[in-house]
């Protein structure tokens, strides 16, 4: 299921579509109505360009189909897919359907060897769509593609040349059903073929024979096969954006639309953020012999006369100054990033700032960056380096910085910025909740008015919460029924009663234990639907790619009113975390535990982030789960979506859209949403992260 959670989010989404003509064009140039590269209903042995999210709709006789695609690795590509298949639990009640498929290419093409890959379609789940292939794509000519293969499930229905590994066990029929692996490559085999030509530079032709029978859209929703062959065309707008129609069976029509995005390619490649402050080169020594000297630092009233400076001049730039250490030789800021998604273009407006204020003789910058109140790490820079630099090459300048945990450095007493606690912000923004790839009611949807507050008592204590009022909406119409266990599978009974509530309320605690150690406390209404005590420790050291993590929950279901009244159900919840940072923008992450429902089993999540802020992630979760009805689901499954504001704006800012597409929907493997889970807060000043965003610090 997935939910909104603000306009300003939805309309992210959309300017990211409708910038698609941006991004890089589709190897093959083509995708088939399953959203993968491929002819119609076939596939090819291709791939999208490394990182591009591509999406497709298609509509055809018997039902459609929506897919989002993302290229993980150049070879490996994963795909989300929710359809319809028209009348097929009876006249009228169409069959909603979530899927996942894999596309590994194993060889490119070269000379006269193919391009050849290796799929499995809808390998989760119920297996509407179920198969898997193995296929081959050769270039002819310049304009010429053909591809052949064998399939297996759907693509083997029909002319089977045989079952060469055994018979095919019978589909899983439970929603949150496991990997069905059992099935994959078994049963009849087929084989289909396909040929594309590119007519003109934008036009491409396609032809198919596909082995797919659609049984069950035939004798369900009366879809007429009369022939195995598909004919087909495209025709691309700009560089990723395509309209196809299809000509099916011999006797149905189709169109579909796909878009690519490439999230290394914004709208506005050079950004329009305002232009930094350049560094001030400081005077010579003859001009200011007291500066140069350092006797100033003796003279009290120059620390509070040069932080009042620094502070200004940073809050101007979005940056706020926490706290500050002044001597003769060196200086350490404590600055909370506000503005910048990329922690190192914070840091180097800072660094700049500095050399503007400060007298000449200090030469070691120490920039130390603070979330929710906790020092997380500390880089030294010389400020001869930063004048000598500020027109050269940035990494040169990353190899003369030194990185370290901010509690292993001493700059001397830190004097807090005047008047800075406590502080008191709010905002108040329009909101949309919406609830799609439902299996019951495909999409409804709420709008309203949201008013947040937050209270920063000092640094690290902080009262937030929010207030939302709907204004209009159908989410109250839901016709899905409420499982019996009161933990997830009932969130159709909060949206019903999506009124006035108080989606959170609570008081929370960061602090810093010990070096490379972070700790979090958050007490009171920590979600929509459970509120209590949350805390958790995370060890990570600041040039690590390992982390560790536990965290500890006792909660109590909320009522259903979302405002102060609770329900009899309680319960106490925790995983031990391992994060680790593969590499390339990969991290992985294994939680074991237990979960809200009392189910103790373990998370597998896979994300890859690209070093402007978007972040595509999948995970998987294993219970103890019986899973005996609806609701009870022992395995989920999923997709997560990151996307910075900041990209389809060309404007700075740290706020991003982000979204879950689960699958199952039901109560195993269901865990608490707490913000500000000590991890994500972390890693964005860590070593990883700041090689990652490095190039952009003289920005």
């Amino acid at each position: 299921m997935n939910r909104s959670r603000s306009v300003v989010a939805a309309l992210a989404v959309s300017l990211a579509a409708l910038q698609a003509a941006s991004a890089e064009p589709l190897i093959g140039g083509s995708r088939n109505s399953f959203g993968l590269p491929g002819l119609i209903d076939t596939p090819s042995a291709l791939s999208l360009p490394d990182g591009v999210i591509g999406a497709s709709t298609y509509f055809g006789a018997g039902g459609q189909r929506h897919s989002f695609a993302f290229q993980i690795t150049p070879r490996l590509t994963a795909l989300f897919r929710y359809s319809r298949i028209d009348d097929y639990f009876a006249p009228d009640d169409p069959l909603y359907d979530r899927s996942i498929d894999l596309h590994l290419r194993l060889l490119d093409e070269k000379g006269w060897r193919p391009a050849v890959a290796i799929g499995v379609r809808d390998f989760i789940g119920s297996g509407a769509f179920a198969s898997e292939y193995v296929v081959a794509t050769k270039t002819i000519t310049p304009t010429l593609q053909v591809s052949a293969g064998i399939g297996w499930g759907r693509l083997g229905s029909s002319n089977s040349i045989g079952a060469p590994f055994g018979a095919r066990p019978g589909p899983a029929v439970v929603d949150g059903s496991p990997i069905n692996y059992d099935r994959w490559f078994r049963g009849d085999a087929a084989p289909f073929l396909g040929v594309s030509w590119q007519a003109t530079e934008k036009l491409t032709l396609k032809a198919e024979y596909s082995p797919d029978a659609y049984a069950e859209e035939v004798a369900r929703a009366g879809f007429d096969r009369a022939s195995p062959l598909n004919l087909g065309l495209d025709y691309r707008i700009g560089r990723s954006a395509s309209v196809s129609a299809y000509y099916l069976y011999g006797s149905e029509v189709g169109v579909q639309v796909n878009i690519a995005i490439d999230p290394r390619r914004p709208p506005f490649p050079s950004g329009i953020e305002k232009t930094p402050l350049p560094v001030a080169p400081r005077p010579s020594r003859a001009a200011d012999p007291v500066g140069w000297s350092g006797e100033w630092a003796a003279e009290a009233q120059v620390h509070p006369a040069v932080q009042a400076a620094v502070a200004k001049a940073l809050s101007a730039d979005g940056i706020l100054l926490e706290s500050m250490a002044l001597s003769a030789s060196t200086a350490e800021v404590r600055v909370r990033n506000q503005t910048y998604a990329t922690q190192a273009q914070a840091l180097g407006h800072v660094a700049r700032v500095l050399t503007r204020a400060l007298p000449p003789s200090v030469e070691y910058l120490v920039l130390t960056s603070v979330a929710n109140g906790m020092p997380t790490s500390s880089v030294t820079l010389r400020r001869s380096d930063l004048e000598a630099m500020e027109n050269g090459n940035s990494a040169a300048l990353l190899t003369r910085a030194t990185i370290t945990d901010a509690l292993a450095v001493s700059s001397g007493p830190l004097r807090p910025t005047d008047d800075l606690f406590p502080r008191f912000q709010w905002a108040l923004t329009p909101y949309a909740e919406a609830s799609i790839f439902d299996p019951v009611d495909p999409f409804l949807i709420d709008v309203g008015i949201a008013a947040s507050m937050r209270y920063e008592i000092s640094p690290g204590l902080v009262l937030a919460g929010s207030v939302r009022q709907k204004v209009a909406g159908n989410l109250d119409q839901s016709s899905r029924v409420p499982g019996p266990s009161p933990v997830r599978s009932d969130l159709v009974s909060y949206q019903r009663n999506g009124d006035l509530t108080i989606p959170s309320l609570t008081l929370s605690w960061y602090g810093r234990p010990a070096e490379n150690l972070y700790a979090r406390v958050s007490f009171g209404l920590l979600e929509r639907m459970f509120g209590g005590v949350s805390g958790e420790l995370l060890w990570k050291p600041v040039d690590s790619r390992l982390a560790l993590g536990a965290e500890l929950n006792y909660v109590q279901k909320r009522d259903y009113e979302q405002r102060f009244g609770f329900l009899d159900y309680t319960v106490v919840t925790g995983h031990a975390s391992v994060y680790y940072d593969i590499g390339s923008g990969f991290t992985g992450r294994l939680d074991v535990g237990r979960y809200l429902a009392g189910d103790w089993g373990g998370t597998v999540s896979l994300n890859r982030e690209f070093a402007n802020g978007w972040r595509i992630g999948a995970f998987a979760t294993f219970t103890d789960m019986p899973g005996a009805g609806p609701g009870d689901a022992r395995f989920d499954k999923g997709l997560s979506l990151t996307i910075p504001i900041g990209w389809t704006t060309g404007k700075p800012t740290i706020a991003s859209f982000t979204n879950t597409f689960g699958m199952s929907g039901g109560d195993g493997g269901a865990r608490l949403a707490v913000d500000g889970r000590l991890y994500d807060s972390v890693r964005q000043s860590h070593v990883g992260a700041l090689y990652s965003g490095w190039g952009r610090f003289w920005r």
